[in-house]
């Protein structure tokens, strides 16, 4: 054996620690490794704090980079997209609605029955009446019984004021009687009894003076002197009675007697003249009940076309026919002058501002066409239960006579609103709104341009540009395919600037 190999100590390797060395090569010193780790925490972090900013400039500026990249439309093949050739043209601004014809002079049948009534018959929608013929009937049954229980009241007070006007009558009869007949009569008794008596006393007198001689010369006895002198005071008591008599009578009876007269004859006027207007009260309200019995029966004050007064806004409960209720002065049938027509539309809330009182129009009701003038724009729109759209009635004059016309036609009325001359115009077609902005697609080359307009008034097909374009420029037809990146990134970009102003608020 060798010395060497004898004298070394032999090491013998086990094949896990062969694996674990082989490890340990390939990791390296796990001491040393955990401190490279820490270095590249240490510049990581470094180099976090560095892109933070890098990071939000980027955030910034990118919308204005990508806006100045070509846009992805503009690698679009416009080649065959339909355009247009902006020129002037003379542009008519119209307004067309439909609604129904009616009149302008309408003689308008009301229920004149005082608190209403129910209609228990009336003439067919349409008919054609003549002046005087009966056309709505009233239901009258409550009426009449009003009527003949007023009659009984008027009768009553009627024969009230008969028997105070006789009493008047008689109590004036009484007064003259007594001033120029019972008085006369009284005062020629007093004063006839007051001569009688004047005469008896001087009879007495003269037969007293005879006597007296007689008994100086023993012709008669004291006891007839005695009868002689008591004769004398009995005349002279009679003629103070007579006297006496004829002075109540003038003092006090004829004044009393008159006043009792005159106050009874005064009563009986009052109480005449309070039964007259009672009975002319009660006259008035009989004559009034009379004549809302003759409401009841209308009759047609001319010749003409019934019409019935229902809308189309009129329930079913209030629809004039027989057995509806009608209130006091309200409109039941209508008698239109149907040389005088008009045609009432319906115009939205969106198109009422640009319709005013003189306006030429157009009306065709079926075949026929008229022409017409604007007279009137309602200040309220129609309310309708089935629909919260706002529609505004305009009322249509129709110049000319027809005799097919007939109201409740059907009617549709364009009105003229504006006659541009020799103005850009383009096709409705052409202009697509981009949020608060309109805008067009010019051709620009072999690409396009984004441009915004200003808009004037419009109709159906074309619009009328007050800036933005120019003559002879040619438009895209199609502005929202050749457009439409373009406008979703304008669109972004205001709800961005939205947002951020919100967020500074």
């Amino acid at each position: 054996m060798d010395n060497s190999a004898s004298s070394s100590p032999v090491e013998v390797q086990s094949p896990g620690s062969t694996n674990a060395a082989a490890i340990a090569d390939l990791l390296g010193d796990p001491t040393g490794q955990q401190e490279s780790v820490g270095i590249r925490s240490r510049r990581g972090r470094i180099w976090l704090l560095l892109l933070i900013p890098i990071l939000v400039a980027c955030a910034y500026v990118s919308p204005r980079i990508f806006a100045l990249l070509p846009d992805a439309n503009q690698t679009l093949d416009l080649t065959g997209m339909p355009l247009y050739t902006v020129e002037k043209r003379d542009l008519q601004i119209t307004v067309t609605e439909e609604g129904s014809l009616v009149s302008d002079e309408n003689v308008d049948i009301t229920c004149d029955v005082v608190g209403g009534a129910t209609i228990i018959w009336l003439v067919d929608d349409g008919s054609q009446v003549a002046k005087g013929m009966d056309i709505v009937k009233l239901d009258a049954y409550v009426l009449i019984e009003h009527a003949t229980a007023q009659k009984i009241a008027y009768e009553k007070a009627r024969a009230l004021m008969i028997q105070a006007d006789k009493d008047y009558a008689a109590a004036k009869i009484a007064v003259e009687e007594y001033s120029k007949g019972l008085f006369k009569k009284d005062l020629r008794t007093a004063e006839s009894n007051v001569t009688a008596a004047t005469e008896r006393l001087q009879a007495t007198k003269n037969t007293l003076s005879y006597g007296e001689r007689m008994f100086r010369k023993g012709y008669i006895t004291p006891q007839q002197l005695e009868a002689q002198e008591s004769a004398v005071a009995r005349a002279e008591l009679d003629l103070g009675t007579a006297n006496i008599a004829l002075d109540v009578l003038t003092r006090y009876t004829k004044p009393k007697m008159t006043t009792e007269l005159e106050s009874i004859r005064d009563a009986a006027e009052a109480r005449l003249e309070s039964e007259k207007a009672a009975l002319e009260l009660e006259r008035l309200r009989l004559e009034r009940l009379e004549g809302e019995l003759e409401k009841c029966t209308i009759k047609a004050p001319q010749d003409g076309l019934v019409i019935y007064a229902n809308t189309r806004t009129r329930d079913r409960e209030t629809e004039i026919k027989e057995g509806t209720v009608v209130k006091e002065r309200q409109v039941i049938l209508q008698l239109p002058d149907l040389t005088k027509m008009r045609a009432d539309v319906e115009v939205h809330e969106s198109k009422v501002d640009e319709i005013s009182p003189g306006m030429s129009a157009i009306i065709r009701v079926q075949d026929l066409s008229f022409s017409g003038v604007v007279t009137s724009v309602a200040n309220r729109p129609e309310s309708n239960w089935y629909t919260t759209a706002k529609k505004y009635v305009v009322g249509v004059r129709i110049d000319g006579i027809s005799e097919a016309l007939r109201p409740g036609f059907t009617a549709e009325a364009t009105i003229i609103v504006a006659d541009l001359q020799d103005v850009l115009a383009i096709p409705v077609a052409g202009v697509v709104e981009g949020g608060k902005e309109f805008v067009c697609a010019v051709k620009a080359g072999d690409r396009f341009e984004k441009r915004v307009v200003t808009l004037g008034k419009s109709d159906d097909r074309f619009v009328e540009i007050v800036e933005g374009l120019e003559e002879g420029e040619q438009i895209f037809l199609n502005p929202v395919t050749v457009l439409g990146e373009t406008l979703s990134r304008d669109l972004e970009q205001r709800l961005q600037r939205s947002g951020s102003s919100a967020t500074n608020k």
